[in-house]
């Protein structure tokens, strides 16, 4: 039997190299919470860690924009409504993401600059700088909420594949739900961040779950062993 292809590509090797991003994403995002480009509530103001920090949390933004991507392709056979749905809300989110970085970019120049000493008083400026933090933490906290969404379609369709196992699917809506939770807890309850925190290990069990079983495992045969047409011929169809 021929192995099944997605977009020229047999799909075991597309799953293995979406694992790859995805836990890569995890990862970097990882480094650059530690500087503060991340969940966490501090910012280094050492030039260079500053530096590292906004270049992990970059790149995380961009490794999580191509994991998803290759999810599409994955799972855009089984429905492409709902593919092309989770596809939209994670680049919403990844914009976001990458928005809410300019304004630690700025409390970094901030400090660093002597023309800002110049220009306004350490009042002024430290006013400034709080402002700039707090716009962050919207920020990124806003980003939050399309990348609970996301995992809403995304987990049906790896539910309903034939190809992955229903259990990453089961555990993606709980993630999309916990997510979606921490939102509303930040943006209400910002004192109450405890309130997250199961939600949070159950978000790191089910991503963490679903790059390692794509990277390792794999996919599996659709019921009754039917292939999956390369993605160029689906597009074709879909035009006439």
């Amino acid at each position: 039997m021929a192995p099944a292809v997605v977009a020229d590509i047999p799909r075991q090797t597309l799953a293995r190299i979406t694992g790859c991003l995805y836990l890569a994403f995890a990862g970097a995002l990882f480094v650059a919470d530690l500087f503060g480009f991340g969940v966490g509530e501090t910012l280094t103001t050492d030039a260079t860690q500053f530096d590292l920090g906004l270049t992990f949390g970059v790149l995380s933004a961009f490794l999580f924009a191509m994991a998803a991507w290759g999810l599409y392709l994955l799972l855009e056979p089984v429905n492409r409504g709902l593919a092309l749905l989770f596809l939209l809300l994670n680049a919403i989110g990844v914009a976001i993401q990458v928005a809410s970085y300019v304004p630690l970019i700025f409390v970094m120049l901030s400090t660093d600059t002597a023309s800002f000493s110049a220009a306004f008083s350490a009042e002024q400026l430290g006013s400034m700088q709080a402002l700039s933090l707090d716009l962050y933490k919207l920020s990124f906290v806003t980003a939050q909420l399309f990348f609970g969404t996301w995992l809403f379609p995304l987990g049906y369709l790896i539910y309903k594949s034939g190809f992955l196992p229903r259990f990453l699917g089961v555990l993606l809506i709980l993630d999309g739900f916990a997510i979606v939770l921490w939102f509303f807890q930040a943006i209400l309850l910002p004192d109450n961040p405890e309130l997250s925190y199961p939600g949070l290990a159950l978000s790191l069990i089910a991503e963490v779950a679903l790059g390692l079983w794509l990277l390792l495992k794999g996919t599996d045969e659709p019921v009754g062993g039917k292939t999956t047409a390369p993605l160029s011929e689906s597009l074709t169809k879909a035009r006439v």
